[in-house]
């Protein structure tokens, strides 16, 4: 299904444009001509490093405005919108991780419920073309049922990350009812690539194999009933929300919530076999981790497994980067952006930091 071209006469607020996926969008955005606003408060829940790496290689481009702003401050949010009267809203700002959400709970609250809130206010005062947020998979819970499809029950979440991301559809769902604001909600499984989140597990087991460290691996040791999850590629994410920015609700749907995922589920074992062996093509020599297995868990789910058959409805949206080929593109980075290399005389490895 073919969708309409982006409109280079508009303007693309991006939050989070700091962040992983944020990063790519504004990127693709910024390629197509499109006048890029980013919005990130560049907080340290992760190495900010990366995050202003990724902000270094936006600032080239002529059509890109950074703003160090913080969406659950509601003065500084608003005005944001009225300097600069946004026509298209991607809200990628938030706080993630399901385990950070028990150690942390108050930064979920702040950012996720109150900073969407602003975020919904300010498209109510400032009207815009159409509003597209980040959900997660993670709404789905303990579902049993599998793939997830977009009419499925998901009012039992078992973390309270996704308790957020609920209550995001819910508050969107009645902001667009109310105020006819175009809103699609995306449910994200497991994204991932270069420059990705270092709080994510590809990224951290390829960490700690040059640390020298045991990775963990959450599944009992049970192979036979191991973790499942639908990896899903940076570039089929990207393509889908760029897709999807051409193509708002209709007026008689005003909110719409879309699985965005591989629709092709790996089990946890396979995916670190697989990121071996991809780290070893990256380094020119065998690579295996040092594996401890523990038991799963609190706030984890056993598999989540995407139903697409909405989003390719809508759009064609159908992911087409293989695991391996994926992978392999974030070994080959990760290599070059730590530079990694091995000491021949020692036959070890070595990361040296930026």
């Amino acid at each position: 299904m073919s969708y309409n071209q982006l409109d280079t006469n508009k303007t693309y607020l991006i939050t989070g444009a700091a962040g992983f996926i944020g990063y790519f969008l504004s990127k693709k955005l910024l390629e197509e001509g499109c006048t890029v606003l980013g919005v990130d408060n560049v907080n340290d829940y992760y190495d900010v490093k990366l995050k202003h790496t990724r902000l270094q290689e936006l600032e080239p481009y002529e059509k890109f405005t950074f703003l160090k702003v913080d969406i659950s401050d509601k003065e500084d949010l608003t005005k944001v919108f009225k300097d600069y009267k946004p026509n298209v809203v991607v809200n990628l700002a938030a706080q993630a991780g399901v385990r950070y959400s028990i150690e942390n709970p108050d930064v979920y609250m702040q950012s996720n419920v109150i900073g969407f809130y602003n975020i919904l206010e300010a498209c109510r005062h400032y009207p815009v073309d159409h509003l597209i947020y980040a959900s997660s998979s993670s709404v789905y819970g303990a579902n049993k049922k599998v793939p997830f499809e977009e009419t499925d029950f998901v009012d039992h979440p078992v973390s309270l990350y996704a308790s957020t991301k609920k209550s995001n559809e819910l508050m969107a769902h009645t902001y667009s009812h109310l105020y006819n604001i175009p809103s699609t909600g995306l449910r994200f499984f497991t994204v991932y690539g270069p420059m990705g989140r270092p709080d994510m597990a590809y990224f951290g087991f390829t960490q700690k194999y040059f640390n020298g460290e045991e990775i963990s691996i959450f599944n009992n040791g049970d192979f036979n009933n191991d973790l499942y999850r639908d990896f899903t590629y940076i570039d089929d994410i990207i393509t889908g929300i760029e897709s999807l920015i051409t193509c708002p609700p209709q007026e008689k749907v005003p909110h719409r919530v879309f699985n965005i995922g591989n629709n092709n589920p790996e089990k946890l074992m396979t995916f670190i076999n697989t990121l071996e062996k991809c780290l070893s093509n990256s380094m020119g020599k065998e690579v295996v981790f040092k594996k401890k297995f523990e038991p799963i868990k609190l706030g984890d789910v056993p598999a989540t497994y995407a139903s697409t058959e909405r989003l390719q409805e809508a759009i064609g949206f159908k992911p087409e980067t293989s695991i391996e080929e994926g992978l392999q593109k974030f070994t080959d980075w990760y290599v070059k952006y730590y530079n990694v290399v091995v000491d021949e005389s020692t036959y070890k490895v070595k990361r040296t930091t930026l």
